[in-house]
């Protein structure tokens, strides 16, 4: 039977939201359920969140034909993609035996999405995944897109940019993102990954190495800021929805509970801070190319 941990509990308390996330809790799973079988076998990416030999969490996208996605039983994940080499995960997944994964699976294009969390071991050309969660998510503040395959012409060479601060550039394409994926963890290690969506600018860059963003109301399990109680490591991964560059960031992160700041900020009930530690950006790193988004109507507005 599907639980919250401890760090989740005390979120949930702390917000008052008690009751709420009793109810949400019906939409955890140990297994995957057929309707859910057939939303990953459509999908071209999933994206996923692990740490690596430092300890440090990343999250990365994997891509494939529809199909690289399968759950061969309701109690396994078959992922037929590994990272592109110069991804911050690359090794970690190449050599996977025993690697503690969160996922997530999105469609842009209808808004739907859903995580699967698990332990996971190189298999063949891609990753097993032997399920602990599926959780079934709602599609608040997740923009509508379209995907296409990149052209030849489109995709260039790859390059790799590392550093403990982001750039100017960096700071820009974090300013305009309407969408991010965070991977954190429990303080025993177990891995989720989990999105975040709003209007451009809904994402604060206070400086090269802190990043501010709302949490806005959500379903109320707190998983990933009842990880964060227990466990500050976060991985974020940026996409460029149109480059199919990875702004990968590896750092620590917290919930902030002053009101005052949080009145500032229209429709936040809270506020995540999260402290760059790595940055490692790949150019082209994703083969899809997505369309001008549609936005989400739930997404507050930006002051």
């Amino acid at each position: 039977m599907a639980t919250y941990h401890s760090g989740e509990l005390a979120m949930q308390q702390r917000a008052g939201l008690t009751t709420q996330a009793e109810f949400s809790l019906g939409g955890i799973h140990g297994t995957v359920p057929p309707v859910a079988r057939e939303f990953l076998a459509e999908q071209p990416m999933i994206v996923v969140g692990a740490a690596d030999p430092a300890g440090r969490l990343w999250a990365t996208q994997l891509t494939g034909e529809p199909g690289f996605l399968r759950a061969p039983d309701p109690r396994t994940l078959a992922i037929d993609a590994l990272p592109v080499p110069e991804d911050p995960l690359a090794d970690v997944l190449a050599t996977a035996h025993s690697v503690r994964l969160g996922t997530i699976a999105i469609e842009p294009a209808t808004r739907r999405r859903m995580r699967i969390n698990g332990c996971a071991h190189r298999d063949g050309g891609g990753l097993r995944v032997a399920l602990d969660q599926v959780i079934a998510n709602c599609p608040k503040y997740l923009q509508k897109r379209h995907h296409r395959r990149a052209v030849i012409d489109e995709a260039g060479p790859r390059t790799v940019t590392t550093g403990r601060a982001l750039g100017a550039a960096q700071q820009e394409a974090v300013r305009r993102a309407d969408t991010f994926f965070i991977a954190t963890a429990s303080d025993d290690g177990d891995t989720d990954a989990s999105h975040r969506g709003g209007n451009p600018g809904f994402v604060q860059v206070l400086s090269p190495t802190l990043l501010r963003w709302p949490d806005y109301t959500g379903n109320a399990m707190f998983l990933t800021l009842g990880n964060l109680l227990l466990n500050p490591a976060a991985g974020i991964l940026v996409p460029d929805w149109e480059t199919g560059t990875a702004l990968h960031l590896s750092g620590t992160a917290r919930t902030v509970w002053d009101a005052e700041e949080i009145a500032r900020t229209p429709g936040a009930q809270r506020l995540v801070e999260f402290f760059v530690e790595a940055v490692h950006e790949v150019s082209s790193a994703s083969p899809l190319r997505w369309s001008e988004p549609g936005y989400s109507r739930f997404n507050p507005p930006v002051r």
